[in-house]
């Protein structure tokens, strides 16, 4: 029998408990489910010096010290997110040790804020990355070469994982175990935690309104009209007209301040308005499509399965009160 995979995760004053406890839970499933003897994971929970550390819910976790590891092998470094107001969290002794770890561990991923963690440590450079919707400036800030997917739940590049805010963890902790034991083990662990299955790492991180993807408010007049015209037609040149600019201008000046085209924003405040109505209703999916300005419903599963990976039915059934 081959000897189990050693998972590591990393914890420090302030962690985010659910990006801790979320993944753990994944990562623990199947060892309950086989003799203990065939577990395919262990588990170990360190942190700088050990003892006790508490989370951001002021809930207590015991830890290992770092030293536990020194004749380990370690298979995955997990760095959970946390600290005050999406800011960098990490002391120079804990952003050195992940650096030194990072050659020495098959995969090296973080939850959330996390990521800034091994920012500073240097491993995201010109690296594929994401992390929670609101903490990406600051990302972007810590770490100016890294390539960062503001939308997507998950990204692997190389032996590099990120992952968005909180729930996604559990996410990349299912995508992890079906790289290590095969879809169908990682399909019967997501029935058994009652979670969505498994959601595709490029699908979008769902409830980002478009309003707060943005700190500059140059346009928050428009959106406002935007939202309250989506069923007009709002090619540029109306917005445009809208701004009193020409055409050229104002998509010239709309994509340096919003980061996206106008064609962009249009189709995601209409989804937005989409996922709405399907989370407050029952309404049919050829009204929401007329009142949100998509037209048809055929256009509207087409802008789901584009945007989220799912269709609007499945997201219904997520997220519907």
């Amino acid at each position: 029998m081959s000897h189990p995979r050693l998972i590591v995760f990393l914890l420090y004053d302030s962690v985010n408990v659910l990006d801790v406890t979320g993944p753990l839970e994944v990562f623990s499933q199947p060892c309950r489910m086989v003799d203990v003897s065939q577990a395919p994971y262990r588990i170990k929970v360190i942190s700088l010096a050990g003892g006790a550390v508490r989370t951001s819910s002021g809930l207590s976790l015991i830890t290992e010290p770092i030293s536990a590891l020194d004749a380990e092998v370690v298979d995955t470094l997990i760095i959970p997110g946390g600290g005050p107001n999406f800011q960098p969290f990490a002391s120079p002794p804990v952003v050195d040790w992940i650096a030194g770890m990072a050659p020495r561990v098959r995969r090296l991923c973080s939850v959330c804020t996390g990521a800034f963690a091994l920012a500073q440590a240097g491993l995201l450079a010109h690296r594929r990355a994401t992390t929670h919707w609101l903490a990406i400036d600051e990302l972007r800030r810590v770490e100016p070469l890294v390539r960062l997917e503001q939308d997507a739940l998950y990204v692997c590049d190389e032996n590099i994982w990120t992952s968005a805010g909180v729930s996604a963890g559990i996410d990349l902790a299912l995508a992890l175990m079906e790289a290590d034991l095969g879809h169908t083990l990682a399909m019967q662990v997501a029935r058994r935690m009652v979670v969505f299955l498994k959601r595709p790492g490029g699908q979008s991180q769902f409830s980002v309104p478009l309003f707060k993807q943005t700190a500059d408010d140059s346009f928050s007049d428009l959106h406002a009209w935007m939202a309250s015209h989506l069923r007009d037609d709002l090619c540029v040149e109306i917005l445009a007209e809208q701004v009193n600019m020409t055409t050229r201008t104002f998509a010239r000046l709309y994509a340096s301040k919003v980061k996206r085209t106008p064609a962009r924003s249009v189709e995601a405040m209409r989804l937005e308005a989409a996922c709405g109505m399907l989370e407050i209703s029952h309404v049919p999916l050829k009204r929401i499509a007329s009142e949100c300005g998509l037209g048809n419903e055929q256009n509207l599963r087409r802008a789901f399965v584009r945007q989220f990976g799912i269709n609007p039915l499945d997201y219904r059934a997520r997220f519907s009160a």
